[in-house]
């Protein structure tokens, strides 16, 4: 089976969440038996094209490739709201997008009917993001190395999040939970992607500067493991998702994650997190070490059902599946 994974991954748009995802998905694929997959080929003759992003150059494969042409629908015009300036104006071309597709995976079950009214005529399968467990994982080393570059001493209690600095990912909870408990180290993990089109980019930047010598925003880190590694706690303030990458990451290296009580996070992650309502209850839970203690055991066993060698082999079933017929 020959198969062709395409992302748009140039300039910035290589951190965002939906390229880690296509890439992890890659890797496992490459490695399993009786599969020939490339990365972002310019051939034209395969039997899959597997796209996970649709701007331009993903447009320009698309006219041109052979073989059945896949979607997974990382994002839909909700998660703009909030994480991209004139969001408006890139939501008509959803449409136009989503409609030149033979099949659209969703992330979740509960997706599908908000695709299905952008594409009501394309066929739909659900298949979540995996994590690779074996990379994924708490390291004693990484911890030590992490928390030397960011000077952070060993018994310092550090929150970790991670995504773009939005209004949508909750980076002003972020700031406020920062400055209610100086006593902890808050580091931020990611920047702007989306750049000039990034939501309140300015205003960000300015508060920023105003905060304290406990919060630390590292941009892009090469070995996010490390970052997981160094932490204590996982926040996940975002306020609108689809099925987010970072907290299976989180969880798969053993930390207690607390996170927004959003429908989308309650339905994957279920008893594996604490859920918290507003900025004052999240930093209770975050200070309450004890509660904490009980939910890491747990986590890095929840991610079991969402290991990448057990969603690649989900892919794998559907490509052959839409060969066949």
């Amino acid at each position: 089976m020959r198969v062709n994974i395409f992302a748009e991954d140039f300039l910035n748009l290589k951190y965002l969440g939906c390229g880690t995802a296509a890439k992890t998905l890659y890797r496992q694929l490459a490695s399993m038996p009786d599969m020939e997959v490339s990365w972002n080929s310019r051939g034209r003759d395969f039997d899959i094209v597997h796209y996970h992003t649709f701007g331009p150059v993903s447009l320009m494969s698309r006219k041109y490739s052979k073989g059945i042409k896949i979607l997974t629908a990382h994002v839909t015009p909700r998660l703009n709201e909030g994480g991209l300036a004139f969001s408006k104006y890139f939501t008509p071309y959803y449409p136009y997008s989503y409609r030149k597709f033979d099949h659209i995976i969703t992330l979740v079950d509960w997706c599908r009917s908000e695709v299905r009214e952008i594409a009501p005529f394309v066929p739909t399968t659900t298949i979540p993001n995996g994590v690779d467990r074996d990379y994924f994982k708490r390291d004693e080393g990484k911890r030590k190395s992490f928390r030397e570059r960011y000077k952070i001493p060993d018994g310092g209690k550090v929150v970790l999040a991670v995504g773009q600095q939005t209004p949508r990912k909750g980076i002003y909870d972020f700031i406020e939970l920062s400055k209610m408990h100086p006593e902890m180290h808050w580091v931020w993990v990611g920047g702007f992607p989306a750049g000039p089109f990034s939501k309140d980019r300015l205003k960000i930047e300015w508060m920023k500067k105003k905060c304290q010598d406990n919060v630390i925003f590292t941009g892009f880190v090469p070995d996010i493991a490390e970052a997981y590694s160094g932490a204590d706690v996982f926040l996940m303030p975002s306020y609108s998702e689809m099925f987010v990458l970072v907290i299976l990451e989180a969880l798969s290296c053993g930390l207690p994650v607390v996170a927004r009580g959003i429908p989308e996070f309650k339905e994957i992650f279920g008893g594996a997190v604490q859920f918290f309502n507003n900025v004052s209850e999240a930093g209770e839970q975050i200070a309450d070490d004890e509660s904490l203690k009980q939910y890491a055991p747990g986590s890095r066993d929840f991610t079991e059902q969402y290991d990448i060698k057990k969603v690649a082999q989900m892919h794998c079933n559907l490509y052959r599946e839409l060969i066949e017929s």
